[in-house]
């Protein structure tokens, strides 16, 4: 099955400041496979992005373990989180 998008992405910060932005249910499945560790809910993050992909679920229900796994790990990206790009002014003189 193709994956679906989810219908708000999900933003993980993956860096000193980086965010990444999952889009899909295959975004997320491989971010989620791809992080170190071992964790309860990072294996229920993966059955359910598995789930999803099968169609034995929807993609919201996905998104919603997946994000229980990004806040648990203190890396989902909460609104109002993501910094303020510095603006880029030239001098007057110029």
């Amino acid at each position: 099955m193709l994956s679906q998008p989810f219908e708000n992405p999900v933003c993980v910060w993956v860096g000193l400041g980086f965010p990444r932005q999952l889009n899909t249910v295959v975004d997320a499945y491989q971010f989620v496979l791809d992080w170190c560790g071992n964790s309860p809910e990072q294996k229920a993050a993966i059955r359910a992005c598995k789930a999803a992909l099968t169609g034995d679920i929807d993609p919201e229900t996905a998104r919603g373990v997946v994000v229980a796994f990004a806040r648990k790990k203190d890396i989902l990206v909460e609104e109002g989180d993501m910094p303020v790009p510095a603006l880029v002014t030239r001098p007057s003189h110029v």
